[in-house]
């Protein structure tokens, strides 16, 4: 029996090849190599290299401590490791190199980024090969494939619980819309640039105002086109921008929003200048991402005299654990996950909870709009009404999905948000 079970106990156990060391160190150094690159060679435009100091040095580290262990691991550990490592690879060039080329074009470390997925797809395939190599083939059928399935469970929880959220966010925190180039405002509008309170240039269009108030439509040029056209036809002035990392404004990209509060009181800042605004007619409405935020700067400051949040959700595990349920449980490892690689990848700690902030926007009124087939956490907003203070007002609109109340309910929604915006900024 010892006799068959040594020698295969060391083929499972011995040294990775010369050919194996070569493949997975040259693919690391590729990948530190792209990190380099993204955060401090050709950081985004209005940041620097000190901007991006955990999301740099972080995975530098972990490359270097990865190929220092590499050779001293057996086959199975080698495995895990290459794959891992590959897959953050593939997120490296997908998420940025791959993004760009496919809706703009590649440009700055998007290059690096190309060889970084290349490292990724190596790594995955040597991986793939050593555990192949590897497999125990010297105990009994029963076992091997008990053992076997009980790998796979294991190897799908890390999956979707670390290896998926790591790699998704980087994705989120490094690709973003690119510029809009056309507009349908319903109106006139100007090009305008302001700057936020750490010094990134944000760019967008303004309608101006002919009844004395102004209302932001945050996030974005793009998909605020149809809220803006239904403020504008009202005689409200109306300001959509690019929020920072988006377009051709300055920035690192989030697609959570944990630093938009920062762009929001920077365009009411911004709004206050103008001439064709009154003082204390500066209203807000955010969707989605913007919903939060704009909740968020209500909550730190007075730079809203009304705003509308339609489809606030959850922007981090925080929220999802304000009334966790069975399905809010089971999740935690992988939101939680999301929260660690979100932070990582954009240098910053994760926001306040919503559910903490909006006691704090009274007086300032606020509605809160949600639908009934929203996207993650919207069903969060009675909560958020609940313990916000007056004035306020929220709106189920139980059909719909997420932020497309007034594609869905055009007439109503317009009434109602207009009727707010009305009462609360009293236009003249």
């Amino acid at each position: 029996m010892s006799t068959i079970a040594a020698p295969a106990a060391a083929v499972r156990s011995r040294d990775a090849s010369r050919v194996e060391l070569i493949a997975v160190f040259s693919s690391l150094g590729l990948m530190a190599l792209h990190v380099i690159d993204d955060s401090f060679l050709q950081p985004e435009p209005g940041t620097s290299a000190g901007d991006h100091l955990v999301s740099g040095l972080v995975p530098i580290a972990a490359i270097l401590v990865a190929a220092i262990a590499y050779p001293r691991l057996r086959a199975g550990a080698r495995a895990t490791l290459a794959l891992f490592f590959g897959a953050l690879g593939v997120a490296f060039g997908a998420g940025e190199a791959v993004y760009y080329t496919l809706n703009a074009s590649p440009s700055g470390d998007d290059f690096t980024g190309f060889l970084a997925l290349a490292a990724g797809l190596c790594l995955i395939g040597v991986g793939a090969v050593v555990l192949w190599r590897s497999r125990r083939r010297d105990d009994g059928l029963l076992w091997r494939y008990t053992r076997r399935l009980l790998l796979v469970f294991a190897a799908l929880l890390i999956l979707v619980n670390v290896v998926l959220p790591l790699t998704l966010t980087y994705g989120f925190t490094h690709s973003a819309r690119v510029e809009t180039t056309s507009a349908d405002l319903g109106a006139p509008y100007e090009n305008v640039a302001f700057t936020t309170s750490d010094d990134l240039r944000l760019d967008g269009w303004y309608v101006p105002s002919k009844n004395g108030a102004s209302i932001v439509v945050f996030p974005g040029r793009k998909g605020t086109q149809r809220h803006a056209r239904m403020l504008v036809k009202h005689g409200y002035g109306v300001l959509v921008f690019d929020r920072r990392g988006e377009g051709t404004s300055e920035g690192d990209p989030n697609a959570f929003g944990w630093a938009f509060n920062r762009d929001l009181k920077a365009a009411a800042a911004f709004l206050e200048t103008r001439p064709d605004v009154e003082g204390g007619k500066i209203g807000g409405i955010g969707l989605s991402v913007g919903g939060e935020a704009l909740l968020q700067a209500s909550a730190e400051s007075r730079a809203y005299d009304a705003i509308v949040s339609d489809g606030a959700g959850s922007r981090s595990y925080r929220e999802d654990m304000e009334e966790p349920g069975l399905s809010e449980w089971l999740a935690l490892p992988s939101t939680f996950m999301q929260t660690v690689g979100t932070a990582l990848w954009a240098n910053q700690a994760p926001p306040p909870s919503i559910k903490d902030l909006t006691p704090r926007i009274s007086p300032t009124p606020v509605f809160f709009i949600y639908a009934g087939h929203g996207a993650g956490g919207e069903d969060n907003n009675p909560q958020y009404y609940e313990v916000s203070g007056e004035p306020k007002q929220i709106w189920k609109i139980a059909d719909a999905s997420h932020t497309h109340g007034l594609r869905q309910h055009p007439e109503e929604y317009e009434r109602r948000v207009v009727a707010f915006f009305d009462n609360t900024l009293q236009p003249s």
